[in-house]
């Protein structure tokens, strides 16, 4: 973990238009590759495949803002080729990690009527098993989808998904305001695709508690390295 101050202190130093967000938020967003989960799906995918030296790469040039998503996604899935009975097996042998504390915060919001809902550049099929243990329903999950033959062979992505190129959470976002009527909504992720989110969403919350990305924090309202300092200002509110 990154070093950082002693988070205990956090919440009484974050910006008083963060603190108002979260409290009154309708919905919060969050991001899952190294936000829910501790890793990175599709670099665990690649992993199992055992192309992760040329897929890691990618995932950092995307996550970093210099390629566009929509291209190290197809380029990264290119590489891994994942079959049917590949993410069956993956999902069977690999089932992901969810980030210490995180479902403390999505019970906390859902104590207090705000929605949550997921919006990733991943795939739903490597989402879904994580989402169910945090209580989070398949309608709120914002992804990509996999496509693939008869035989069950890789024939690549949906394209369609507004996850699936740059500046898609900022669509997915746009769409929930129109459709759920939200008029207060908060984005917390690691990368440079969450933070594209804002606007529409109201402030964007950084989490360096997996991976800490030096542009990410420099454009965040504010930057958290684990949920605790988030779940003080929850926990506290529902005290008053």
């Amino acid at each position: 973990m990154p070093p950082h101050e002693n988070e205990s202190s956090l919440p009484n130093d974050v910006p008083q238009n963060v603190v108002y967000n979260l409290l009154h938020a309708d919905c919060v967003c969050f991001d899952v590759d190294s936000t829910m989960i501790t890793s990175e799906g599709i670099d665990e995918l690649a992993r199992y495949a055992g192309v992760i030296d040329q897929v890691e790469a990618l995932t950092k040039k995307a996550m970093g803002g210099t390629m566009s998503f929509r291209d190290a996604l197809t380029q990264r899935l290119n590489v891994i080729r994942p079959s049917q009975d590949m993410i069956n097996s993956f999902l069977n042998e690999t089932p992901g990690v969810i980030t210490a504390g995180f479902k403390d915060v999505v019970r906390e919001l859902n104590g207090r009527g705000t929605d949550v809902h997921l919006v990733s550049g991943g795939f739903e099929r490597l989402i879904f098993h994580c989402a169910k243990q945090c209580d989070i329903p398949r309608e709120n999950i914002h992804s990509n989808l996999l496509m693939f033959t008869s035989t069950g062979e890789y024939a690549g992505f949906d394209k369609t998904r507004m996850t699936s190129e740059s500046m898609g959470k900022a669509r997915v976002f746009k769409t929930l305001k129109e459709e759920m009527k939200y008029k207060r909504m908060v984005m917390i992720g690691d990368g440079m695709t969450d933070s594209e989110a804002k606007p529409p969403a109201d402030i964007f919350i950084g989490f360096g508690g997996n991976v800490e990305r030096a542009a990410v924090k420099e454009v965040s309202d504010w930057y958290i390295y684990s949920w605790m300092p988030l779940l003080n200002i929850l926990r506290d509110a529902g005290k008053k």
